[in-house]
């Protein structure tokens, strides 16, 4: 399996190549050249595999420059009850006959990140002894990708992390949960400003070429594949434990921020998964569900993006959407790169001639938005209803999928985080506090190591290379 650019350059690349690369030379976002397709008699046989195993036959789909035996270590190194909490590592909640949560929050950081930043972290340093190098991880996050990183990096062999956030934008857990280690090869930069500047910011340096290779540079942002296609295996191990069959037919809503969730569901989708609906939900802003109703993706400014009580979603600039044009543009890459690499860099807008919307149909894509009130609102009637708290981002998916569901369908909303991250909202729906897992009692408190840098790309290069150095 070969890996191409969302932008038309013609080289081929391995997996192992883009593992450690993240953004394309040409600025596009790499994709497999062609998406497997999965017959009814592997979907069978893949019903009854343990997860660790069911993750394996996935990967080995796209990963064939890692030894069978190594990879297949590598998804039972990562996949375990003890880190996940349970057997099924992402079991299903079930609310009512045709609406079941799926948990995906359950590793070390109490969000769905872990499922992929677990497999990048054992991949990295894997792939990093092979070739005997070192690298330097460079990300952005907007509340939970950080962490996850971070949890999953911290005394890995030959890694180092400068993971970006916006100062003050995050929940105190969060900021605690990435800003409390005090690890040396973690290095968290609070940036001025909202999360589209950090991520411009690694955009920025993950396109300087020459400063990329002289401080081996790569990513875990959603923008890496592997983690992409690790997520991919829990909308197939969700559909197992849904179904009885291969006939029936499911849709999953997902909390939507940078569109990497629901992007592997899209994968899952390409590869034969019998998905009805991807049922995209976003908070207030609403660039996706603007762009999914009316053809027309519009980035928003610094000053117009919303901070919200669903914070890892306060996004406008969706860095894994390209993808998914890719796709709907029959995968020309030179119309991609007119679409992101010309009319939203210069204007921040583009919008889909008629018959390329239509084709939007055919994925399966629906969408919604919810509010802070709709927000307070569902935590509390879930709370009510089904003695089942969830957090601030699954209540966005829970109140889309809602409105968004087909009578008959079972819908599965992906669960996003633990509501423990985002207390002050869990108080002012349910008028308590949310449970915490043993040993995060009082993380707030613990001495914290950060530092607060403006959004100026060359401050944070000068800052990596000092550091790099030390």
């Amino acid at each position: 399996m070969k890996y191409i650019s969302t932008r038309g350059e013609t080289a081929r690349r391995s997996f192992s190549e883009i593992l450690l690369e993240g953004l394309a030379p040409d600025g596009g976002l790499y994709l497999p050249e062609r998406y497997p397709h999965i017959d009814d008699a592997t979907m069978n046989r893949w019903r009854t595999l343990p997860y660790a195993e069911l993750a394996f036959e996935i990967l080995s789909l796209y990963i064939d420059d890692i030894p069978a035996d190594d990879l297949r270590a590598l998804a039972h190194k990562t996949y375990t009850r003890d880190v996940f909490g349970s057997d099924a590592i992402v079991p299903l909640k079930p609310l009512e006959p045709g609406l079941v949560i799926e948990a995906l929050s359950n590793g070390p950081t109490l969000a769905f990140k872990d499922m992929a930043m677990q497999l990048l972290g054992n991949l990295f340093e894997y792939e990093l002894a092979r070739r005997g190098e070192t690298l330097n991880i460079l990300g952005a996050t907007s509340g939970d990708t950080g962490s996850a990183a971070e949890y999953a990096m911290r005394g890995k062999q030959g890694v180092r992390v400068f993971m970006l956030s916006p100062h003050g934008r995050m929940s105190p857990f969060q900021q605690a949960q990435m800003f409390s280690l005090q690890d040396e090869n973690i290095h968290n930069i609070a940036i001025e400003g909202v999360f589209d500047d950090c991520q411009d910011i690694v955009k920025a340096v993950s396109n300087d070429l020459p400063f990329k290779r002289a401080h081996r540079i790569g990513t875990v942002n959603s923008i890496n594949w592997a983690r992409l296609l690790a997520q991919v295996v829990y909308y197939f191990a969700g559909y197992f434990q849904a179904t009885q069959t291969n006939a029936e037919r499911v849709s999953f809503a997902v909390p939507s921020g940078n569109f990497g969730n629901i992007c592997a569901g899209h994968v899952a989708r390409m590869m034969g998964l019998p998905i009805e609906r991807l049922i995209l939900a976003t908070n207030e802003n609403d660039v996706l569900d603007e762009f999914f109703r009316t053809g027309t993706y519009r980035v928003r400014k610094g000053a117009e993006t919303h901070e919200t009580s669903s914070p890892s979603m306060d996004i406008s600039k969706a860095s894994n959407f390209e993808r998914f044009v890719f796709d709907l543009m029959q995968r020309d890459g030179n119309r991609v790169k007119h679409l992101f690499g010309e009319e939203v860099e210069q204007g921040g807008v583009f919008t889909l001639k008629p018959e390329e919307f239509e084709r939007i149909a055919g994925f399966g894509f629906v969408s919604g938005k919810s509010t802070h009130a709709d927000r307070l609102a569902t935590i509390r009637d879930t709370w009510q209803r089904y003695g089942v708290m969830i957090d601030t981002h699954t209540a966005d998916g829970l109140k889309v999928a809602r409105e968004q569901a087909l009578a008959g369908t079972t819908t599965l909303v992906l669960e996003t985080a633990l509501p423990a991250k985002f207390a002050e909202t869990i108080r002012e729906a349910l008028d308590r506090e949310p449970d915490r897992p043993a040993g995060l009692e009082g993380i707030e408190a613990l001495p914290k190591r950060f530092t607060v840098m403006p959004a100026d790309v060359q401050g944070v290069k000068a800052y990596i290379a000092e550091h790099v150095k030390a």
